[in-house]
């Protein structure tokens, strides 16, 4: 018997797991606005900012493999459901956080229900979707509300920013979670196939510690605030566990994440794209976001507003990719996408956010258009190249590379603005040697110190911070303009022998 849903049912059952999926996403960039509000409330260190925005997105990277095929084991459903419910739970808990090491504790909750919702978002989209360009066309939908929402996502935070307290851009997940969980419950089929074999805890456990502290070595060794020998311990840990990881993998009869899946050309050419482009959607939102608020004095809502044609173009990239690649093909649209990208970022590194007429907001929708066109050309690529039993495996494997990508733009982002800045800020004199230091942490640790100071030394720190920010920004998108536009070289050749019709099949 077919554990498939009848047509309408398909249909219905895409829109509630669509609708599980969003807060997820939702809550990967609704934060990017709250940064300064945040700092400010809680005297947050720019160290604890990083680690509030990006702890989420980095234990879900750790946590996705292990979620899917752990969803694969016990069924889609229910893993679902405890992921729904834990992530209400945890969106509670972050609201009313008192301070920055709780709030990085309920982060860590929340990674842990978003983690078993993603894989079986589209570990359900692609058991429920037999048909080729019916997968296409659902993948398209569900690329839509992953881009929309993390679109949506600075304008959600700016809004309720403007009339509320930071902890409402948490407490708006837990009404969500109230209609989207019984909707789950009702709408999905209740008989799953699920994988014969035991969930094995440990290699769960060896890639999570891996992870972390790969990426921990990262933000502190370029963070500057460990020694070389502690930040190289780390990252010989983070890469031992990872080996220990990969080895079991290839040794173990039942393996949690198939690395034989890596062996066509397709899933990796789509992992590095998912990995790339949501690094540098992440990235240049959160690097616009301060911009627009401590450069340009705009109030969280009207940053949110200036970013709408990143998050508007963004939307509709999904059906348009899916209709692009059948039309002209995957490798194409694929390389042309990150092609374009580079260009408009390359044009932004070097406007003028103060005089943006018309071409800003152009080039921020091509931006929004090209990233999420490539994004879905990812996913196309990775479900496309795997049989309907490995869903659930591709699935958490792609999602991974999304959270991978976001975490580690943040972190690359975050650590080389903070980097670029030191070295441009002019501290003005007078200052204590103390402040001088944090001053030139970041521009949200200059308004910090300069409410500390006389308003002539603020004002003159201030203008100081915005100058060394304006030159930051157009190092840090010139930067990524450069590296996107290799990669668009880069898809070009590994698609090369990438079959259309039925790209599963060697």
């Amino acid at each position: 018997m077919s554990s498939t849903p009848s047509h309408a049912g398909r249909w219905l059952v895409l829109v509630a797991v669509m609708l599980a999926f969003l807060p997820v996403v939702l809550d990967m960039t609704i934060l990017h606005v709250a940064v300064p509000t945040l700092t400010q409330a809680l005297g947050a260190s720019s160290t604890q900012v990083l680690w509030i925005i990006d702890i989420y997105p980095l234990l879900m990277a750790g946590l996705l493999v292990p979620m899917g095929t752990l969803a694969d084991r016990v069924g889609n459903r229910r893993i679902l459901l405890v992921g729904l419910t834990l992530f209400g739970i945890a969106s509670a808990l972050a609201a009313f956080a008192p301070n920055a090491p709780l709030l990085i504790g309920a982060r860590m909750l929340l990674a842990l229900g978003g983690s078993m919702i993603m894989p079986c978002v589209l570990g359900i989209i692609r058991r429920t979707f037999e048909d080729d360009a019916e997968r296409a066309m659902a993948l398209g939908l569900w690329g839509t509300v992953g881009a929309a929402g993390a679109a949506i996502g600075p304008l959600i935070g700016g809004a309720l920013l403007e009339h509320f307290w930071w902890g409402s851009v948490f407490l708006i997940n837990v009404p969500v979670m109230l209609i989207v969980a019984p909707a789950c419950y009702l709408l999905l089929p209740r008989a799953e196939v699920t994988s014969p074999g035991k969930w094995a805890i440990g290699q769960a456990l060896l890639l999570i510690a891996g992870m972390i502290s790969l990426v921990y070595a990262i933000k502190a060794g370029f963070g500057g605030k460990h020694s070389l020998p502690v930040v190289l311990v780390v990252l010989l840990f983070g890469m031992a566990m990872l080996g220990l990881f990969a080895r079991k993998q290839l040794n173990s009869s039942e393996p949690m994440l198939d690395l034989s899946l890596f062996s066509r050309p397709a899933i990796v050419a789509g992992m590095i794209m998912a990995v790339v482009a949501t690094g540098a959607l992440a990235g240049v939102e959160l690097t616009l976001a301060q911009e627009l608020q401590y450069v340009l004095d705009k109030s969280p809502l009207q940053a949110g507003i200036f970013m709408i044609p990143i998050m508007a173009a963004a939307a509709v990239g999904g059906p348009v990719a899916g209709y692009l690649s059948n039309l002209l093909g995957l490798r194409i649209v694929a390389s042309a996408s990150m092609f374009a990208s580079s260009l408009a970022l390359a044009y932004l590194a070097l406007s003028d956010f103060h005089h943006p007429g018309v071409m800003v907001p152009l080039m921020l929708a091509v931006l929004g258009l090209m990233l999420s066109i490539g994004l879905t050309a990812s996913s196309i690529a990775i479900m496309g190249a795997v049989e309907a039993e490995r869903g659930g495996a591709a699935g958490s494997l792609e999602a991974t590379g999304y959270e991978l990508g976001t975490g580690i733009g943040i972190t690359v982002f975050g650590v080389f603005m903070s980097a670029v800045f030191g070295h441009t800020v002019v501290v003005p004199a007078g200052l204590s040697p103390e402040q001088s230091a944090q001053a030139a942490e970041s521009i949200g640790d200059t308004y910090l110190v300069a409410q500390q100071l006389s308003p002539e030394q603020a004002e003159a720190l201030i203008s100081a911070g915005k100058a060394a920010f304006t030159a930051t920004h157009s190092v840090l998108l010139s930067t990524s303009a450069g590296l996107i536009g290799a990669l668009a070289v880069l898809v070009l050749i590994m698609l090369a022998g990438y079959r259309e019709k039925g790209g599963a099949h060697h």
